[in-house]
């Protein structure tokens, strides 16, 4: 069966690439292949999650390149590498430029800690969103899964999903429930939907 080459970009430990990993073994993610992972830095435990998965994992330190440019002509090698077609951003704290962005139009998608238009932008990212739904007093927050543009945190919605906050919620509680009811199941289920899209327009960037 044809499949959409799909790419996942991390930085950290990679909770979000397991959840994918898990939903393509389980089938939740039919359309779809996870082809490569590309790590933003070489001691990313994602990496590990890869490996024990089958999946090919490369490091690309942004630390080791001289410019932004050379840091995304060494990111787009590895997508053509291995023929990607969606690239999807699980725990990836690198901003794209909007050049490189411009070449994936409706490509690449992006999973958020809270509801956009809530708690997004630059330098909202891990627990500092969860701190600043906190620090607002939201009876409620969630996920969101959207399209990249060149703004951060400013593309298309495609899913949301809500969770409650609760009075004694610190951050890092907070932070694990988005995770285990909203990111973990959002993101496997955008990944097949747009997997699915894809397969039925054909690749009609030529990506």
């Amino acid at each position: 069966m044809l499949k959409t080459k799909v790419a996942v970009l991390v930085s950290g430990g990679g909770t979000n690439l397991q959840a994918l990993l898990d939903a393509e073994k389980a089938g939740v993610i039919k359309s779809g292949e996870i082809v490569a992972v590309i790590a933003s830095n070489e001691s990313a435990y994602a990496l590990e999650r890869a490996k024990n998965a089958g999946v090919p994992a490369v490091a690309v330190p942004k630390k080791s390149c001289a410019s932004q440019a050379e840091y995304e002509e060494k990111i787009s090698a590895v997508l053509a590498q291995y023929g990607v077609e969606l690239i999807v951003l699980a725990g990836f704290l690198s901003i794209l430029s909007a050049d490189f962005v411009a070449k994936w139009p409706k490509r690449i998608i992006n999973i958020h800690p809270s509801l956009i238009p809530s708690f997004c932008g630059e330098g909202y990212y891990g627990l500092r969103v969860h701190e600043a739904a906190l620090q607002k007093g939201v009876k409620v927050t969630g996920a969101t899964v959207h399209f990249v543009n060149e703004v951060p945190d400013g593309g298309e919605i495609i899913l949301q999903k809500s969770v409650p906050v609760y009075k004694n919620d610190t951050p890092e509680l907070l932070q694990r429930r988005v995770m285990e009811r909203a990111e973990w199941k959002l993101l496997p289920r955008a990944t097949e939907i747009i997997s699915a899209k894809i397969l039925k327009e054909g690749n009609k960037y030529g990506l």
